[in-house]
């Protein structure tokens, strides 16, 4: 039986969770107005994972052995690179507030991932019909973007197969990490996969040229540390 502090922890949680995840949407839009997308997200991880990784070993804790490396990599690239890089690309054209409604399709994708592999679960008659009802909610929410005829809503629909594309690499990431992942070196393993995403999301913003628009302004610089 819980003790009313144990509630009141658990309700205080609750809350910083639910302000935490909703302004990190607002704080992206907002660095989008000078920093672009790819090192948007770079900066953001690489800067996380490198006062993680002084914290933990500040702590006298140790990082996961290379032999775990790829792994911790190919889980940065499905959660970071493809899941929030989804993300921060689909606000330069999809509201914040939208967003963050269109990535409540995740658990969809964890269902159909689930779905395909040997030893997942299968999809039954009322899961599949609960699916078609989110998926139906969904269209019914970005029809009316999609249905005028103007240019900005290809740039629209865009942002919306970016966040398909977001929850689907969380989706990925959360199944590998089920099968894979081990319960030492949590901090550590945290720490190296906002590296190896924010190093992937760099390199792509510096193929895409992007370090030439590159630019701070008050209000960027503080979303960006907030979001770090």
């Amino acid at each position: 039986m819980t003790t009313p502090r144990e509630r009141r922890l658990a309700y205080l949680s609750w809350i910083a969770v639910c302000v935490i995840w909703g302004t990190t949407y607002l704080g992206i839009r907002i660095c989008l107005e000078s920093i672009p997308p790819a090192l948007m997200g770079g900066l953001r991880w690489t800067f996380a994972g490198s006062l993680l990784t002084v914290y933990v070993l500040l702590r006298g804790e140790t990082l996961p052995p290379p032999a775990r490396w790829g792994s911790i990599a190919l889980l940065g690239f499905l959660l970071l690179g493809l899941g929030n890089g989804g993300v921060v690309f689909a606000e330069q054209w999809v509201p914040s507030g939208l967003a963050a409604v269109l990535v409540a399709t995740s658990p969809f994708w964890m269902a159909g991932v689930e779905a395909f592999l040997p030893d997942g679960e299968r999809l039954r008659r009322n899961t599949i019909l609960g699916l078609l009802i989110g998926f139906a909610g969904i269209l019914v929410l970005v029809w009316p973007d999609l249905a005028l005829d103007r240019g900005a809503d290809r740039r629209f629909l865009a942002g919306v197969i970016a966040l398909q594309i977001a929850s689907l690499g969380w989706a990925l990431g959360s199944s590998y990490s089920k099968r894979r992942g081990r319960n030492d070196h949590i901090l550590g393993t945290t720490a190296l996969q906002m590296l190896s995403g924010g190093l992937m999301m760099l390199v792509a913003g510096t193929i895409r040229g992007e370090w030439q628009q590159l630019f701070f302004t008050s209000r960027t610089a503080a979303s960006l540390l907030y979001l770090s």
